[in-house]
């Protein structure tokens, strides 16, 4: 099955050059034209344990790959990363249950899906015939950076650039990225914010593809971030791992709905949520959970869409964003209107602004809940939590929690309820620490060493010693650079020596 833009139905690549892309020609995202004609028995997808599950589900989303080949692949992403075998375990705080999705290489829930997305990306080019070296462009917003370079490091025929915030991340996340070794990996500051930094790496795809700025010289451009397919799929994956733990243990029988609460930036996450839907999991609402920079609440509650609006940086940074990129493919799947996508783009980009049609609206109404929490909130849901359930929870899980509960109490009637927990909390000791009621004063390495302490819960090995390890990247540059930067960047055959 082909995938195609949103922006427009003739622009058609196969689920490999989808993957090698990221980005189709016209800025849009590569898309089926309907997940519902995706042939997968989800009952017997359960019965599986979670490699099995990422074999089924991506070899269904992405076609240009036989079962046996996705096997080798998903073997290969996932030997000897996680945790447990089961990669996305599940707790039980409370009265709902919380899916552990940060037990990976770099304790933070992009691990599930950029340890396979090397593993695609490597087998995509092979199997389309490209032999230009692959540079990968990624934005983030704290915690993509890392685990893509930890994903791609010394990978054959990639190279990766990370940009990021200036001042925008944890000193956690700066020294995770900052510290990364590899011959093929670049990290670079920008001067901005997310937001910035992601609509720049947009520009340099635009413009790299309309000047043909890379012709002849060896190298193309993708991207690891969830613009690409590629990264996006795996992400169902632990949709039905979790459904699956639930049966398991008797809290429901196969056929009831679960709601899952996901802290959301980017839409990616609460979008994997809905493929999963649409493949036939009976999942109930998807709870959008935002922070300050709540423009997803107001636009699942309207429809209208304002990034112009002032931008927070909240103690939950992974989720400070204002374009949520992967909305995109939800708007088209939903109205399977090319042109009306475009259109709504466009108004995006020009005047920061867009108002879906009502109709559309109320098919969003239908999927998704949504709410907010500041930080004060957020570090409220911290202290809570640990002192009610002994769990201790970072600030993106606890933005979730809190909109959990406005949920239940605006929806008695609700189903079992799944928290997504998407990064370790040391990976934002300060806040965490303040949360339960003390001073974060002092250096952010310290304070993890306190937090430890005071809670017991132990600092995953990733982190231990990071403070110690050499800083390797140091570049800061304006957003109007990135272009440069990556041209320059691109001519060059070694990064390091």
């Amino acid at each position: 099955m082909d995938y195609q833009s949103t922006r427009d139905p003739s622009l058609r690549a196969s689920s490999a050059e989808a993957v090698l892309n990221g980005l189709a020609p016209d800025g849009g995202l590569y898309t089926m034209a309907s997940l519902r004609d995706i042939a997968l028995d989800w009952r017997s997808v359960l019965e599986l344990d979670t490699r099995g599950m990422a074999t089924e589900i991506l070899s269904a989303l992405l076609p240009s790959f036989t079962k046996d080949e996705m096997r080798v692949l998903v073997e290969k992403a996932y030997e000897g990363k996680f945790e447990t075998d089961e990669l996305t375990p599940t707790v039980r705080v409370g009265g709902d249950t919380v899916l552990e999705l940060f037990r990976g290489p770099t304790s933070a829930f992009k691990d599930v899906a950029l340890s396979m997305l090397p593993r695609l990306m490597t087998a995509a080019r092979e199997k389309c015939g490209v032999t230009d070296e692959i540079l990968i462009l990624t934005a983030t917003s704290g915690d993509t950076g890392k685990a893509a370079m930890e994903g791609f490091c010394d990978v054959p025929g990639t190279k990766i650039i990370v940009f990021y915030p200036d001042g925008g991340v944890s000193a956690v996340q700066k020294a995770q990225m900052a510290t990364q070794a590899g011959k093929n990996v670049c990290v670079c500051a920008v001067r901005g914010n997310f937001d910035d930094a992601q609509t720049g790496v947009k520009n340099v795809f635009s413009a790299v593809s309309s000047g043909k700025l890379l012709d002849g010289k060896g190298v193309r451009l993708s991207s690891a971030n969830s613009i690409n397919i590629g990264r996006l799929a795996p992400q169902v994956v632990y949709y039905f791992r979790a459904y699956a733990n639930l049966v398991n243990e008797g809290g429901i029988l196969p056929g009831d709905k679960v709601d899952f609460v996901v802290p959301t930036g980017n839409f990616g996450d609460i979008l994997a949520g809905w493929f999963a839907k649409e493949l036939g999991l009976p999942v109930g609402k998807l709870v959008c959970a935002s922070n300050a920079n709540n423009v997803l609440t107001e636009f699942l509650k309207t429809g209208r869409y304002d990034k112009n609006r002032p931008f927070y940086k909240t103690v939950s940074p992974s989720m400070d964003i204002l374009v949520s990129s992967n909305l995109e493919r939800l708007l088209y799947l939903l109205s399977q209107d090319a042109a009306l996508v475009a259109r709504l783009m466009g108004e995006l980009s020009r005047d920061g602004v867009y108002q879906i049609p009502e109709e559309l609206l109320e098919k969003l109404h239908g999927i998704f809940w949504q709410g907010f929490c500041d930080d004060e909130g957020t570090k409220n849901a911290i202290g809570m939590v640990w002192r009610e359930y002994g769990y201790l929870c970072d600030t993106h899980t606890a933005v979730a929690w809190d909109v959990a509960q406005q949920y239940k109490a605006e929806n008695p009637e609700h189903a079992p309820v799944v928290i997504l927990s998407t990064a370790s909390p040391y990976k934002f000791p300060a806040a965490v620490l303040e949360g339960l009621g003390h001073s974060a004063k002092g250096d952010e390495f310290d304070v993890m060493e306190r937090l430890h302490n005071e809670t017991g819960v132990p600092v995953p090995k990733n982190l231990t010693g990071l403070r110690e390890r050499k800083v390797r990247h140091r570049d800061v540059i304006d957003r109007e650079m990135m272009l440069d930067y990556v041209l320059e960047k691109a001519s060059q055959k070694e990064w390091w020596k």
